[in-house]
């Protein structure tokens, strides 16, 4: 079907055009006359918007991101979800226990939207981490975690703390060990020698490596 352009924002028709093709192609197929193409402007308009494909790579990549931390969010917020099911059969003594239960359950959820993303959609995932984005920051704009994986991470680890799962000694620094530990699981999982794992066998080392990040808190 033709995705021409015709009217509203050529910008963001541009960067969603990327965004389809990088689902496919990974960054590599993120080139300015192709998504030209695909919006149905010429590829004079499109210099409009972006300097260089450089600046349009960062902003496709940054939309991936997004899409990695929205399915980060969703998986969370299931866990929660659950627990909220389950709120009548706890009993008052039991809710600091309830409440680091769920923290780590949380860790573990997002953890595991990390590498299923990166397994599912592994065109974003090297688009997402092709450097063309900024570095991440703790926390986004605005006081909140946003969609930004980094500052979700940081915010969930900082729930530990809140809920006495984790001392806060052992907080500062601590998002670098986790998201290392599940970032490289999922780069072995989509570039490396681990590529084409029996689905059973990745959820063991997943388990394995999410183990580890909560013994090393």
């Amino acid at each position: 079907m033709s995705r021409a352009y015709h009217h509203g924002n050529l910008r963001e028709a541009l960067v969603a055009g990327g965004v389809d093709l990088a689902r496919t192609g990974g960054p590599a197929a993120v080139v300015l006359r192709a998504v030209s193409r695909q919006a149905g402007v010429s590829h004079n308009a499109a210099y409009r918007h972006f300097a260089n494909r450089e600046d349009l790579l960062a902003a496709v990549a940054g939309r991936c991101m997004e899409q990695l931390g929205r399915l980060m969010i969703s998986r969370s917020g299931a866990v929660d979800l659950a627990d909220q099911g389950q709120a009548d059969e706890v009993q008052a003594d039991e809710v600091q226990a309830d409440e680091v239960r769920a923290a780590w359950a949380r860790l573990s959820a997002i953890g595991e939207a990390y590498v299923d993303f990166a397994i599912a959609e592994p065109g974003w995932f090297r688009t997402a981490f092709c450097g063309a984005v900024a570095p991440p920051r703790k926390e986004a704009v605005g006081g909140g975690p946003g969609a930004d994986p980094f500052a979700i991470l940081s915010s969930h680890l900082d729930d530990l703390v809140r809920c006495g799962a984790v001392p806060a000694g052992r907080r500062p620094g601590a998002e670098y060990a986790a998201w290392s530990a599940v970032h490289g699981l999922s780069d072995l999982l989509v570039e490396g020698p681990l590529r084409g794992l029996p689905d059973a066998e990745v959820r063991v080392a997943l388990s394995a490596v999410l183990s580890a990040v909560a013994r090393g808190l």
